[in-house]
């Protein structure tokens, strides 16, 4: 009995001093990311076949729609001309994949021929 409580107590010990590695081993958690379009289209009808076609990819890649269109006020400014659309992304790394895919470059190629845009990647806050 002697030995196991010396074995438990060493145990405790050893546990011990390791827990505060352990709670620092996980790295910090990183911002969303933000791709943020300003979209004026110029042929309505070929714009829907990007529409339809990039939600997948955007999916895909873990992103999600944030902003898709809808009303928009301009308060401060001018407002863009026509369309604004976010999607939302684990971190910086997943934003840049999406864009940079083999999959979204012949989509983007649609959005290219239908639309004027201008679009950016957005680093967001940490929680």
């Amino acid at each position: 009995m002697r030995g196991t409580k010396m074995l438990f107590k060493k145990l405790l010990l050893g546990a011990a001093l390791l827990l505060p590695f352990t709670v620092n081993a996980e790295s910090p958690p990183s911002p969303k990311a933000y791709i943020i379009a300003e979209i004026e289209v110029i042929d309505a009808a070929a714009y829907e076949g990007y529409k339809s076609a990039v939600a997948p990819i955007v999916s895909k890649f873990g992103g999600r729609y944030i902003v898709r269109g809808g009303q928009m006020q301009a308060v401060e400014g001018d407002a863009p001309k026509d369309r604004v659309v976010v999607l939302e992304f684990d971190n910086l790394a997943a934003a840049r994949a999406f864009v940079e895919s083999e999959e979204y470059r012949p989509v983007a190629e649609i959005r290219h021929k239908t639309a004027k845009s201008r679009v950016m990647i957005v680093e967001g806050i940490i929680p």
